[in-house]
């Protein structure tokens, strides 16, 4: 399955110290989960969050489909620390925000089912951005269509939100027919530590999983 081409590979893998210190917090996550060895589960981003969660911390996990919102809350039932809601996505970054903390991190993963989806992601960032502007927001995106990934970026930097951080990594040239070439991630109000971690972290990364060459990874500030 995937998993050979991607954690598989990670779990394997002789990084060097400085990159691997950075990944031994997931790694960690994912271990946590198959205590006997190997990759028999594997971590979503609500449990990869929960696991680096600290006393204080929070999560609120917002699913729309409604099995999958009664599978999270089975997930974390007794998890006081943790709230899963079942809504849109893109409604609760309207009716959640701002949170009563004054620091958070909200994650934006769509699932790219609808055409639309990068025009929504743009849109959610302006008006989420205006209601909390000192959040740190992480919008994942895939990587097949390069001329939509291009608009979307053109989109990001003419929205008038400020301190974005573009991460792409590709794993292969573009293909003939549409498929999964990469991702990325637009990272608002990242930490000031991010930007060189990722510089150590990335080509290492890229250097384990690229599947065909020419394939790069790229950090672009989209707005300073």
């Amino acid at each position: 399955g995937e998993w050979q081409g991607g954690i598989s590979r990670l779990f394997d893998a002789a990084l060097d110290a400085p990159a691997a210190a950075l990944l031994a917090p997931y790694l960690e996550a994912v271990h946590s989960l198959n205590p006997e060895g190997g990759v028999k589960k594997y971590l979503g981003s609500p449990l990869i969050a929960r696991h680096l969660m600290r006393k204080q911390d929070r999560l609120s996990a917002i699913e729309l489909h409604r099995q999958d919102a009664a599978k999270l809350r089975a997930l974390f039932q007794g998890d006081f620390q943790t709230r899963v809601i079942e809504l849109d996505g893109w409604l609760a970054l309207r009716a959640h925000l701002p949170p009563k903390e004054k620091r958070g991190l909200v994650l934006v993963d769509p699932p790219f089912e609808e055409e639309c989806e990068f025009d929504r992601l743009v849109d959610g960032l302006r008006k989420a951005h205006k209601r909390w502007p000192g959040g740190i927001y992480a919008l994942w995106y895939p990587v097949k269509n390069r001329k939509a990934v291009a608009a979307f970026r053109k989109a990001l930097v003419q929205s008038g939100v400020p301190k974005l951080l573009d991460i792409g990594f590709e794993i292969r040239p573009p293909s003939a027919e549409p498929s999964l070439d990469g991702c990325g991630m637009v990272v608002v109000n990242p930490p000031f530590t991010l930007e060189g971690e990722l510089r150590t972290l990335l080509p290492a990364l890229h250097t384990l999983l690229v599947v065909e060459k020419p394939a790069h990874w790229t950090l672009e500030w989209l707005a300073a």
